[in-house]
Parts: structure tokens; C-alpha cells; sequence
């Protein structure tokens, strides 16, 4: 078992880990050497939604030491979060974190790895961005996801060939109510190789996470 990053966040801001996290942490150490077979020393990796930064530092922990690291949100204080929780595990210094939404501050086609623990619960409608950064709807934000909860996964799947490079990957996190395996066919049906990887019963909820690579 490789060791789980110590987190640096005010979890009254920013999603604190559960079992959605620990399983894609458990993922990420299995797919350690596929990662590293296909992989330069050096790969590109993004976390999208990074919270509190508990999956970019194992990444850079455990599995690429050697790699560069961008974490995106839109939540300010995850960003803050991430940083600071990659530097009480020993940092790195090739990593940055923006506010973004999903991949837009970065340029097309340029990262190997991608991460994304999306906001997956279905609700009526995507949360807008607090007015206050100190408003407590910024955990609304990592947690709603809209129709079927895949507003927002949905929009990061459709400009995927634009974001990963040549020989990318993209790592993504569902929920049951997703509907993950109608996912899986529409995107196989755009030239996608998708696999699943793993899948764990999480209270009343069952999470899967699955990979995604451009034929």
C-alpha cells in the first residue's frame, strides 16, 4: 500500500476526501505501471476539480515523481488547498494550480494525464459561483452535477480529443446514476478505447472509475 497524502484544507470550503477520492487513489496505484510503461518520466499530469489536492500529491508522491503538475477548479480555496497539501507531503516544484473552469486556461492538446472527480450527484441544475468566497456553496459546486449529474462531466467529455495530447489519458470518476456504461458506448462510438478500472460500493452509492485513451 503506498501512504495517503496528510491534507491541508478548511474543509468548510473545500470537499474533504471520501470514498470517491480514496478510490481513485487506489485506482491511480493500480494503473502505476501502465502509467509509467506509456508514459515519459516526465508526463504533463492535470487534476480537473482538484479540492483538496489529496490526488495530485500521490500522483507526485507515488507515481510520478518526475512529472509536471497543473490543478484546475474554480473554487479559489481548493487551489489554495492543493498547493498547501502538496507542500506538507514535501511538494514538488513543477506544480501549479489555477482557477479555472475545467481545462479552459490551458492550451489545446498538451496533457498526457487527466483527473477528474467531477461533481456527480444529479440535482436540478449546476450550482452557479458563490458571490462571497467565503460562502459555504462552494462545496455545492464539487458535489452537483446536474441532469443525471453529468452537466459538467458531459462538457469535459465532448472537448476531450481537444485537451489530451497525441497519446493522452484521461482518468474519470461515475457514479451509478451517471449511467456510465451508455457513456462508455457513446464514446467507443467517437473512437474512444474505454476501460474500466475499478469499481467500489460507497455507502448507497456504487463509484467506478474508468480510463479513457483515443484509439
Amino acid at each position: 500500500m503506498l501512504p495517503t497524502p496528510d491534507v491541508a484544507a478548511d474543509y468548510e470550503k473545500v470537499y474533504e476526501p471520501a470514498e470517491d477520492s480514496f478510490l481513485l487513489l487506489d485506482c491511480l496505484e493500480q494503473e502505476k505501471d501502465y502509467i509509467n510503461t506509456h508514459y515519459s518520466s516526465s508526463p504533463l499530469v492535470v487534476e480537473i476539480g482538484t479540492g483538496s489536492g489529496i490526488v495530485t500529491t500521490f500522483m507526485h508522491q507515488s507515481i510520478v515523481p518526475n512529472g509536471l503538475f497543473i490543478t484546475t477548479d474554480v473554487n479559489p480555496h481548493a487551489c489554495l488547498a492543493s498547493k498547501a497539501t502538496s507542500l506538507k507531503n514535501g511538494g514538488t516544484p513543477y506544480l501549479d494550480s489555477i482557477r479555472s473552469d475545467l481545462t479552459t486556461a490551458l492550451r489545446d492538446n498538451i496533457v498526457d494525464i487527466l483527473i477528474f472527480n467531477p461533481p456527480y450527484v444529479p440535482a436540478e441544475e449546476v450550482p452557479g459561483i458563490p458571490k462571497s468566497e467565503d460562502a459555504y456553496e462552494w462545496l455545492d459546486l464539487a458535489l452537483l452535477g446536474g441532469s443525471d449529474g453529468m452537466v459538467v462531466t458531459d462538457r469535459l467529455l465532448e472537448s476531450l480529443g481537444t485537451i489530451l495530447s497525441p497519446n493522452g489519458v484521461a482518468y474519470i470518476l461515475f457514479c451509478a446514476r451517471n449511467k456510465p456504461q451508455q457513456v462508455v458506448e457513446n464514446m467507443e462510438q467517437k473512437g474512444w478505447q474505454c476501460e474500466h478500472i475499478m469499481t467500489r460500493k460507497a455507502g448507497w452509492e456504487v463509484l467506478s472509475v474508468y480510463r479513457f485513451k483515443l484509439l
